[in-house]
């Protein structure tokens, strides 16, 4: 079972890696409000947000063919979101193609929107694979709680992350019973399979999460999640945090 997917390189030293979540998290979001909000006629902004986050990464020190796998897992989504508005924004047609019975159109405008998409989405993509790469999860969960997000989210949170391992796990115990018991069944068969594999994972998770449930009230769990470790917001931190912002202002300024 792995127990690491989420924050893999987090263990990392870099100054990245040094910075208090809390940091790591207003900047990042700070960076994902600037790109979403910057018109795509300024490609020149666009360029230079990708430098950034390009130069953090460098520095945080990920391995680039991990950045590029964590990217490529939800881009696709992306994509597939986006890939059909330039078929039917209305403006000036590129060119009409013939799909069966249909004919469609490929306008300008709606090439535009679909580069304001995807572009948007890498950068904002990347910014997020730099804060929980290089960030614990439970670390991030204190961050997100002493800024004030609810206690019910941070919990909500906090299970997933510990028991997301244990259902992939049961996932994949019953992936290789079920190859073990369909050799050369029909996919109509495997279908079906398919669908009593979700409805015993559903099951399973919902009576595992009655057990945890009872075993923490047993215990006198009060809602509130203690630990020794706490958050020091230090003067890199103010450093970083300037210097950051200095540099999205002077983008903003220039290109808006």
């Amino acid at each position: 079972m792995r127990h690491s997917f989420i924050d893999q390189y987090s263990d990392l030293d870099s100054l990245i890696h040094r910075l208090d979540p809390r940091t790591k998290f207003i900047t990042s979001l700070v960076f994902i409000v600037i790109v979403v909000l910057t018109p795509i006629k300024n490609w020149q902004a666009f360029a230079l947000y990708f430098a950034l986050v390009a130069t953090l990464l460098i520095i945080s020190k990920l391995p680039p063919l991990y950045v590029l796998k964590r990217s490529l897992v939800i881009f696709p989504f992306v994509l597939m979101t986006a890939i059909f508005i330039p078929f039917f924004k209305q403006g000036e047609a590129v060119g009409s193609y013939n799909i069966w019975l249909w004919q469609v159109s490929v306008t300008y405008s709606g090439l535009l929107v679909l580069a304001n998409v995807v572009i948007k989405a890498l950068l904002c993509i990347l910014s997020l694979i730099l804060l929980s790469a290089t960030t614990k999860f439970t670390d991030l969960l204190k961050g997100l709680k002493q800024l004030g997000v609810p206690k019910v989210i941070i919990l909500i949170l906090s299970f997933m992350y510990r028991y997301i391992f244990v259902l992939v796990d049961e996932v994949m115990r019953m992936r290789q019973a079920r190859d073990s018991r369909n050799f050369g069944s029909g996919r109509l068969r495997q279908l079906k399979t398919l669908g009593n594999m979700i409805g015993t994972l559903f099951i399973r998770s919902y009576e595992r999460g009655e057990r945890v449930y009872a075993a923490m009230l047993a215990r006198g769990f009060d809602g509130e999640v203690r630990s020794l470790h706490q958050l020091n917001f230090e003067r890199v931190d103010a450093y970083f945090g300037a210097a950051f912002g200095l540099a999205l202002v002077s983008l903003v300024i220039i290109f808006w």
